[in-house]
């Protein structure tokens, strides 16, 4: 049975992504399995979206100032 998506990592559900992606490429699937295969995939694809914007809110910059202490501050104040 197939694991519940969002108890899967980023890094799980990307390879799920890409193998049910494989599949349906190949074309041998039956028409109702590929279209469960197409569903899946599609909630796949929005929980590795989530995961991602989730990780690029926690990724901080670690800036040393001229005094030597480091600190952080979110990434888009890199831009």
């Amino acid at each position: 049975m197939a694991q519940e998506i969002a108890s899967l990592s980023f890094e799980d559900a990307l390879a799920e992504l890409e193998q049910i992606v494989k599949a349906l490429e190949g074309g041998q699937q039956k028409l109702e399995e590929a279209i469960a295969a197409y569903e899946r995939g599609a909630a796949l694809k929005r929980h590795c979206e989530t995961r991602l914007a989730e990780a690029e809110q926690r990724v901080q910059v670690i800036v040393e100032g001229e005094d030597g202490v480091l600190s952080a501050r979110p990434a888009e104040a890199e831009s």
